[in-house]
């Protein structure tokens, strides 16, 4: 999902025809954000050394280490924002750019820093309550103080890093702002001055590597974001920047990196590998770093992200040339460092690369690295401050447990204030006497508002993403066949089947955030029926639907720009747009009605049947 019209700010700084070479960069709470060590065994067995590698080849020879991150989405540290605690998962998993450091610095350590480079793929800034603090709350534009991730990617020392699709979220001033504040190049190649095709960012670099006894080894790097940013950013982006294909991008750029002498071509691009989009119409390929390592002759190694996935190593054949290509990407949220060994060999005075591999390697082998999170420790104190603030009394507890299969009071209370917020707006306009529906979709089935104190931290915990509100129009016919598409969530179920809600859902491999919910209107949705005849009883106030009666329905920015394909809402007619960030909607709403009581406001207005008959 996308978080958070027209802003405008100076242009980012990138150097266009030549980019100069550039030498490397220099349990409660506080007991987990102190004192730990930066220890811990990981896995590297069986990898050759750099030495190793060297003495097998004589001076002939050299491995070298590109390490790669991904999709960290602001985890500064090993924390959980929504729970008040250190991260936990049920596959021990930890989280933060803090661990990653404590790898980083052990395969320097074991490598040697003058053979390794560090490097990542995107969606940095936005994420977690920190994410957000520092771009809504105390935003580093207007306070002048240096966002945490930056702070932690200066520490560490990246060589390089690509742009993601979120770091469009908070507008372009705000990603001007990050970029400056970067010790490392922020890279975007494909991201260009509308109706030109000149980038907007700097497009690659070129690194110089001196490893002791070799010659000097150039590494290129090109960085791609993704091109679904022209959609889920569209009120950011729009007359300001276009996304070009992956693919033509690389096609472009590949051949003038390589003129430039690089010995070793390595592509950083924020797309997965399934060559897949998540939305229809006329914008490129969503995922597709695999169609680039395919298409695009001259690449050594793709780093690549945006797809949450751990993929270890993936080799691909350059359909070209028939050189093949590995790639790699990290799990996100710091779970994972990705980690290329690429051996070199010298021929008549060239390098030529002769070996690939590439690994995952879990940040939970490591400690959090003592000095990265002293880095933050005073914006992390503040956002913990700021997320256990009570902004309201909750007359029971509220779980979205089961909101996946069942009408919730707590996904409910989302769409109350949608619709108060949207109705509000509309009033004494031409569209007032419409009635007003709202969408919502449960993005978190861990989410809970206890019986009593509701913190900012509760409602950020159910809704997680920076979305900002619209009001749109839709015809009875269209709210049909988007409850349709909705509907494919759920698996084709037998009238007589066990009940087992929680299998039936996730079809498709649709994601939770992908199941939308409308309240205002009343429905079933028949599982026991096949895709796109599912959605029966449609009615409003007691009275079918019909297909031409006009709807306002309260939507947020990522679907209404066309995020999930959903059908018709993207071309549907505008008529609030203020910007308003949805998850300050609710705390807003919250604190000024002082009680949360499910009595005033949920309606189960949906429910699953299968036959006909209720499922519950």
């Amino acid at each position: 999902m996308v978080k958070p019209g027209s802003r405008s700010g100076p242009a980012p700084r990138w150097c266009s025809c030549r980019v100069p070479d550039e030498p490397g960069p220099g349990v409660g709470r506080r007991q987990v954000l102190g004192g730990l060590t930066a220890a811990g065994a990981l896995a590297l067995a069986g990898w050759p050394r750099p030495a190793e590698a060297a003495a097998k080849g004589a001076d002939r020879s050299v491995t070298i280490t590109v390490m790669g991150t991904s999709d960290i989405h602001s985890h500064a540290v090993d924390w959980d924002y929504y729970n008040d605690a250190a991260y936990s998962d049920s596959a021990g998993n930890v989280v933060g750019l803090a661990r990653v450091s404590s790898l980083v610095r052990q395969i320097r350590a074991d490598r040697g820093r003058e053979h390794t480079l560090l490097f990542d793929a995107g969606d940095t800034i936005q994420g977690t309550p920190l994410g957000f603090y520092y771009a809504t709350v105390e935003p580093i534009t207007t306070t002048g103080q240096i966002h945490p991730m930056a702070r932690q990617m200066n520490a560490i020392g990246f060589d390089a890093v690509a742009l993601g699709n979120h770091e469009f979220n908070y507008g372009l001033p705000f990603l001007n702002k990050w970029i400056s504040q970067m010790d490392a190049p922020v890279l975007g190649a494909n991201a260009v001055h509308t109706g030109t095709d000149r980038p907007a960012f700097r497009p690659y670099i070129i690194k110089t590597m001196r490893v002791p006894g070799h010659p000097p080894i150039r590494v290129g790097l090109l960085g791609l974001t993704n091109p679904g940013v022209a959609i889920w950013d569209k009120a950011n982006v729009s007359g300001k920047l276009d996304f070009l294909d992956l693919v033509e991008t690389a096609k472009k750029w590949v051949p003038i990196i390589r003129a430039r002498g690089v010995d070793v071509m390595v592509v950083s691009a924020h797309a997965g590998d399934s060559g897949l989009s998540s939305y229809t119409g006329d914008i490129p390929v969503e995922n597709a770093s695999a169609m680039v390592a395919q298409q695009v002759p001259g690449i050594d190694a793709i780093l690549f992200g945006h797809a949450h996935i751990d993929v270890a190593e993936r080799f691909v054949t350059n359909e070209i040339t028939g050189e093949t290509v590995v790639m790699s990407e990290p799990k996100c949220w710091g779970e994972r460092l990705s980690v290329f060994d690429l051996t070199l060999t010298r021929d008549r005075g060239h390098w030529k690369v002769t070996g690939r591999s590439a690994t995952t390697v879990n940040t939970n082998t490591v400690q959090e690295d003592p000095a990265l999170v002293a880095v933050v420790r005073k914006e992390h104190d503040a956002v913990v401050a700021y997320v256990n603030q009570d902004v309201a009394t909750s007359t029971e507890t509220m779980s979205a447990a089961e909101s996946c299969w069942k009408d919730t009071a707590i996904l409910d209370y989302v769409n109350v204030v949608q619709t108060a917020k949207v109705k509000e707006a509309i009033a004494g306009t031409a569209n007032a006497s419409l009635p007003v529906v709202s969408i919502a979709a449960p993005f978190n089935r861990a989410a809970t508002f206890p019986a009593g104190q509701v913190t900012i931290k509760d409602i950020a915990g159910l809704y997680i993403y920076d979305n900002t509100l619209l009001g749109s129009i839709l015809t009875g016919s269209q709210i049909k066949a988007y409850l349709e598409y909705s509907a494919r969530y759920f698996e084709q179920v037998a009238a007589d089947a066990p009940v087992d809600p929680a299998s039936w859902t996730n079809a498709h491999d649709l994601p939770d955030y992908n199941y939308d919910q409308f309240s205002g209107v009343t429905y079933d949705i028949d599982i026991a029926k096949a895709e796109g005849a599912r959605i029966v009883n449609l009615a409003y106030d007691g009275t079918a639907v019909t297909d031409d009666q006009r709807f306002v329905v309260a939507v947020n920015n990522y679907r209404q720009s066309g995020g999930g394909g959903f059908p018709h809402i993207a071309t549907a007619p505008v008529v609030y747009n203020a910007q308003v960030a949805i998850r300050e909607a609710i705390v807003a709403y919250a604190s000024a009605a002082k009680t949360i009581d499910p009595a005033t406001f949920h309606v189960e207005n949906w429910k699953l049947v299968r036959d006909g008959v209720p499922v519950f």
